[in-house]
């Protein structure tokens, strides 16, 4: 019974060791993150191993923290699954302030049906210094991979071959299936005229590429090398794909105009038409050494994006992962939302998660919000105070009054220090200051102290306006707590619809839909309205207790102002 326990136990430890977390690859590096390749059924659904494939991984707002990375993406390193080996590499876009960046990465291996492939991206190393290249991400059978990223319209071959095409009316599209993309007019084209690198040979050929007809009722060339009379050719007619190859034609698939669909084709042993990752036509025709020059968009109106040659007929696989990859990357890629800590090799706690992705537009609300809040403390508490000393200095000051009978100035004389900030106490001294003007008044005039009603009414209404004095400052900096209550909700709210905006255009543009890319945008950009709310929650109550307090000392003044204007009545009044 023993003997099976710890047989089970021993099993169970086994079992946990992939999913332990592996040795931190170079303690440079502060963070990183987990990027699992999903070749499962849910996943890009690979039915054979894959090597050597370059790798779209897609950065964004909701999956990747910029704020923690350098703003040119410099730091970036990617490491395979066994945290040791370095992978190759190039960044075609880093956008740190927009957050997307988009990343080429070379796989050296991808089995098939599982969702445990996976990969590191690490970042945080201010000291790094660049490490993209695009000529070494490419193996040396790929001949050519155009990103049509170039605004200036000269579209650069990323290969080390560097088979930058004779450009002929391509114009850059900012809207590709990536970054940007070609569009072509139906009189435009891209041609290489008679490069060596570019020659078919009987090893083999594969072209791939992303295209996007603008109208079905079409016949264009979206590929051609000619040599003599034989040639290989990829042709879009009437709403359908095809390839030719040595006078052996495939079958016509469908494929709709203006939607981005993945077409390519190998020439081996046979010729093989793939539409988005998938065989979908073939022909009997064989590789044969063809030169010529090279032609791509005759006649096309629409855009193209991704452009890739091959010498060597790709696997099936190969072409799978790059469609998943590249299009709906989500099949294939997906970037952890929790990052890893040098110091700590475990998940980051939620909150760190979601201060992570905060974008720049919601620290700047944020840190309005902490400035409202520090300024709606500091006035809670001066006024508190404040409202604390007035309302006990009055109490002692009106204990002293009650005692009063016949001279009302008797506390004018050797009053305590502490009824200075008595607001009853100053009402009292402008009562006593009108009593001695007009007792000044008589005593010139020879005239008894005898007040008359037009007297008395003169003194209260100089009382009474240093009763309104008196509440301008108990009420004073009160409007910035209001200014808190209503303010930071819809500061917060403005914070969280400009953080989802973003959170939706980047993912729109890195074309990554899924859960795990959408929820820490959504979840971070919320983090403003609860800012909003915690400025003014604690300022609404601090409010209503100033209120309540500041209700009672002006009650207590206007009652103070009442019994004194009595006491002159009934001591100074015939």
């Amino acid at each position: 019974m023993i003997k099976r326990l710890l047989w089970s136990l021993a099993v169970a430890v086994v079992a946990l060791l992939p999913s332990l977390s592996h040795a931190w690859w170079n303690q440079d590096w502060t963070a990183r993150r987990k990027i699992t390749l999903d070749t499962s059924a849910a996943g890009a659904n690979l039915s054979a191993a894959a090597t050597n494939v370059p790798v779209l991984v897609r950065l964004h707002t909701g999956n990747f923290p910029f704020a923690e990375a350098d703003m040119d993406g410099k730091d970036l390193r990617f490491v395979d699954g066994d945290d040791k080996t370095p992978l190759k590499f190039h960044v075609e876009l880093f956008d740190g302030v927009n957050e997307l960046a988009l990343v080429w990465v070379i796989v050296p291996s991808l089995a098939p049906s599982t969702n445990t492939n996976a990969i590191w991206v690490y970042y945080g190393n201010e000291k790094a210094v660049p490490a993209s290249d695009a000529k070494t991400t490419y193996d040396g059978n790929q001949t050519l991979a155009l990103h049509f990223a170039d605004k200036d319209g000269m579209f650069k071959d990323a290969t080390a071959y560097a088979h930058t095409p004779a450009v002929s009316g391509v114009a850059y599209g900012a809207t590709g299936l990536a970054d940007g993309a070609g569009v072509f007019n139906g009189a435009s084209r891209l041609a290489w005229s008679n490069q060596p690198g570019l020659r078919q040979t009987a090893g083999g050929f594969t072209l791939s590429a992303w295209v996007k007809p603008a109208d079905a009722a079409q016949s264009a060339l979206l590929y051609s090398q000619q040599e003599g009379t034989s040639g290989v050719q990829v042709l879009y007619e009437q709403g359908k794909v095809f390839a030719r190859a040595f006078g052996q034609e495939t079958a016509k698939v469908d494929l709709a105009a203006g939607a981005w669909r993945h077409v390519a084709v190998t020439l081996s042993d046979r010729l093989v038409l793939y539409v988005d990752g998938k065989e979908a036509a073939t022909a009997n025709a064989r590789a044969a050494d063809l030169g010529g020059d090279v032609v791509v968009g005759t006649s096309f109106k629409g855009e193209l994006d991704e452009l890739q040659f091959s010498n060597v007929a790709r696997p099936a696989a190969w072409l799978q992962v790059q469609a998943a990859s590249q299009g709906d990357g989500a099949r294939l890629v997906a970037v952890a939302a929790e990052g890893e800590a040098a110091e700590a090799e475990g998940t980051s706690s939620y909150f760190t998660i979601l201060l992570s992705a905060v974008t720049l537009d919601g620290w700047i609300v944020i840190g309005i919000l902490m400035v409202m809040m520090v300024i709606s403390f500091w006035v809670m508490f001066a006024k508190g105070v404040f409202l604390a000393r007035t309302d006990g200095a009055n109490k002692n000051f009106l204990s002293r009054f009650q005692t009063l009978s016949q001279d009302l100035t008797r506390l004018e004389q050797g009053v305590d220090k502490k009824l200075a900030g008595s607001s009853i106490y100053r009402l009292y001294q402008i009562g006593m200051r009108e009593l001695h003007h007009r007792f000044d008044l008589y005593e010139q005039r020879k005239m008894e102290r005898n007040l008359t009603p037009q007297a008395i009414d003169a003194i209260r209404a100089s009382l009474d306006a240093g009763i309104v004095r008196e509440n301008a400052r108990l009420n004073s900096q009160m409007v910035l707590l209001t200014i808190s209550i209503s303010g930071g909700p819809f500061l917060g709210l403005l914070g969280t619809v400009v953080g989802v905006m973003i959170t939706f255009a980047a993912i729109a543009a890195a074309g990554d839909v899924n859960v795990n890319s959408i929820a820490p945008g959504i979840a971070a950009a919320l983090v403003a309205t609860v800012a909003g709310l915690g400025v003014a929650i604690p300022a609404l109550f601090g409010y209503n207790y100033l209120a309540a307090r500041v209700k009672s000392i002006v009650a207590d003044q206007q009652v103070f102002v009442d019994e004194l204007i009595s006491k002159i009545a009934e001591n100074y009044s015939s």
